[in-house]
């Protein structure tokens, strides 16, 4: 990472500490803020109170602990901010918001929201909490815009604990999915420019959570299991069966972005679906799509999305959006290892809202910095051009994508 006290690092830093700065009444929190965020940047070995404090000079952690445990000010106003902050360094047209969860593996049974149950992020069934993120990821760069806690109903149906971890009263068990859409939601009312949504299927199978962004007038290629129920015209599919149905020539091989070991290639159909005259009106703006992607050197490993895309769209549109997904991957990876997302020792509600704001705060600065590096060092380039699918059937049964 550069050096922060680099004059553009430094500039930039000060303008984000001026932006947030008003959220803090009192001189001494906003300092502390400032101390906690460059810390969370700095080369501090482990990001926890003591190493944090010591790294900003002062004697003990008890300020910073303070600045996330009793302090007044609202991290959802951090979150604000952090959201205009991203639309104007990141933001630009097609942007994608992309909603996935991760685990934060705890000791104990105080920490809020804390209990046995499955991370992704440990592959495995661990003591853990579980953020619910989103992330903003466009031409220019990706980061972290929102969070929620999940609060399993071990938690929300026991008041006693739910008080001693300082959770609101207010605050009722709500799925990752429900989480997610009003996430989705606050991201739609930003500054921020979406115009579309990807997720992974534990949230793409859920009707309510298609249906909403449906709504909403916004694109979507969303993860869906094998067994996920397609309506065509003679009936409903199993989505794994309808694409078993697909010629050979329906598939195509195209590069969904690329990754660390370079372009991510697989095997690519898609299909549009019939419309449907009670959800899209007499005059609908978007179709939806059956997808697939195919492994190359696996060819029996397959995934399966559904998507709600413009009618200008076509597959190139929908297979840059499925690769999108894997930003938020990196965002975790970078926010975690860089920033501190998942080293707090905070155990209360408010503390955990505080410390993963800031993190994300810190993360999206880094962000910016990339984005502003690669645009003065990166040579102009064109896009890959993509082929449209070929694959089109008769009109009486679902439609295909044609050149």
């Amino acid at each position: 990472m550069e050096d922060l006290g680099s004059g553009q690092w430094r500039a930039e830093l000060e303008e984000l500490f001026l932006r947030v700065g008003g959220r803090f009444a009192r001189a001494e929190p906003r300092r502390r803020m400032r101390d906690y965020i460059r810390g969370l940047l700095g080369p501090v070995g482990r990001k926890n109170g003591w190493q944090l404090a010591e790294y900003a000079g002062h004697a003990t952690p008890d300020g910073l602990q303070r600045l996330l445990a009793s302090c007044r000010w609202d991290p959802e106003d951090i979150r604000d901010d952090l959201q205009d902050y991203v639309a104007e360094r990141l933001g630009c047209e097609g942007g994608v918001l992309i909603i996935d969860d991760t685990g934060f593996i705890k000791k104990g049974t105080t920490s809020a929201g804390v209990q046995r149950q499955y991370s992704g992020t440990a592959g495995r069934t661990e003591n853990c909490q579980i953020g619910v993120f989103a992330a903003y990821a466009s031409a220019k760069g990706r980061a972290l815009v929102d969070r929620e806690l999940y609060l399993p109903k071990s938690w929300t149906d026991d008041a006693e604990r739910c008080r001693a971890a300082r959770i609101p009263e207010d605050r009722v068990f709500a799925t990752k999915g429900e989480l997610a859409r009003a996430m989705i939601l606050r991201a739609l009312g930003s500054s921020l420019p979406i115009a579309w949504v990807t997720a992974d299927s534990a949230y793409g199978l859920e009707w309510k959570f298609r249906r909403m962004i449906e709504e909403a007038g916004v694109g979507y290629v969303l993860a869906v299991p094998k067994s996920q129920q397609v309506m065509s015209s003679p009936g409903f599919w199993r989505i794994d069966r309808l694409i078993a149905e697909a010629p050979d020539d329906a598939w195509q091989r195209l590069s969904c972005g690329d990754g660390a070991k370079g372009p991510r290639i697989y095997d690519w159909a898609a299909a549009q679906l019939p419309e449907n005259p009670y959800l899209d009106g007499d005059e609908p703006t978007h179709r939806r799509w059956v997808l697939a992607r195919r492994s190359i050197s696996r060819p029996d490993e397959l995934a399966y999305y559904l998507a709600h895309a413009p009618i200008s769209a076509g597959v190139a549109d929908l297979v840059r959006v499925a690769g999108s997904r894997w930003a938020i991957e990196e965002c975790f990876q970078a926010a975690k290892n860089e920033c501190g997302l998942d080293q707090y020792e905070v155990r209360r509600y408010p503390g955990w809202y505080r410390h993963i704001s800031l993190a994300m705060l810190a993360h999206a600065f880094l962000a910016a910095m990339t984005a502003d590096a690669a645009a003065k060092g990166a040579a102009e380039t064109v896009p890959a051009t993509w082929r449209r699918s070929p694959w089109q059937k008769s009109a009486d049964s679902w439609q295909l994508a044609t050149q």
